[in-house]
């Protein structure tokens, strides 16, 4: 360490007036530049440089787990506590910033449905859980909201509509699309929250038509819905609270690579065993066909 704070030195102090006050020799700093690194170090510098590369297709959105197994999976052995070494020597961390709008209206006339999930976040098979919200984000132009609805088997979005306006035609957008994609079939539970969005007639008669079973949250408690939660957390943090100047437009077609390119394809979920949703759902479906 005293070698290298020497030799990264760059005041008014000669090196050799700093070989004295840190009791070393002139002669001993030079062997320790020509000294070959060792073989940690050579590691050291392979991992920085994959870990590098990595974050970039991460878009800087993982920590030291995530990034642990992403080496592994290159066929490093590697340890989180290295990882996360390494990540600090070479600047790699996660920024968060935060803004807040309320979403949900539940002052309305229509009546709710009971909690058929309740707070059981896991499915045995693809189509068996469904869960829905809408979140706010900001553009420069004004607010964008975002209706997904997410299957809980592999946490894969299979829903989602953008709009400028909260308007109920957004969440219904977002189901018509989850309902094209899977064709689910009848007994799939579908979970909001008590949003006048999803319990309007419309959005029921929906989910009536396609046998989908209603559930909600109970009042105010947004821990009910914590999967869809978890998912807008993940989004702002990992995208949206990054660049506050882009347009709705442009916010929009962000949006829609990050699903397809990289939360649906490519990201690792804690809740499925940090692999990606595509990735789980071929294994579970080679399992079933063993």
């Amino acid at each position: 360490m005293r070698f290298a704070f020497i030799d990264a030195y760059r005041g008014e102090l000669s090196k050799t007036h700093l070989c004295r006050i840190f009791n070393i020799t002139c002669r001993g700093l030079r062997a320790w530049r020509n000294r070959p690194l060792s073989i940690r170090a050579r590691e050291d510098m392979i991992l920085s440089a994959h870990l590098r590369a990595q974050a970039k297709l991460c878009n800087f959105s993982y920590g030291r787990i995530r990034m642990t197994m992403e080496l592994k999976e290159l066929g490093f052995h590697v340890g989180a506590r290295r990882v996360a070494r390494l990540m600090a020597t070479n600047d790699i961390k996660v920024e968060r910033r935060h803004r807040y709008k309320q979403t949900t209206d539940s002052n309305h006339g229509f009546p709710f449905a009971h909690n058929l999930l309740n707070r059981n976040f896991t499915a045995s098979m693809p189509n068996e859980k469904w869960v829905s919200d809408i979140s706010y984000i900001w553009t420069r132009e004004g607010w964008l909201y975002l209706a997904v609805v997410i299957d809980l088997f592999s946490r894969k979005l299979i829903g989602w509509a953008v709009r400028d306006r909260l308007k109920r035609d957004l969440a219904v957008r977002a189901l018509k699309m989850a309902i094209v994609r899977r064709r689910p079939p009848k007994g799939c539970i579908h979970h909001s929250d008590r949003g006048s969005q999803y319990c309007a007639n419309e959005y029921q008669k929906v989910l009536k038509a396609h046998g989908l079973r209603a559930s909600m949250s109970g009042k105010g408690n947004c821990y009910d819905n914590a999967a869809c939660e978890s998912f807008f957390k993940t989004i702002k943090a990992e995208l949206i609270w990054r660049d506050h100047c882009l347009t709705r437009e442009q916010t929009t077609q962000m949006i829609a690579r990050y699903i397809d390119q990289f939360y649906n394809s490519r990201r690792r979920h804690s809740a499925i065993g940090y692999v990606s949703p595509i990735q789980f759902e071929t294994r579970k479906t080679l399992s079933y066909a063993a």
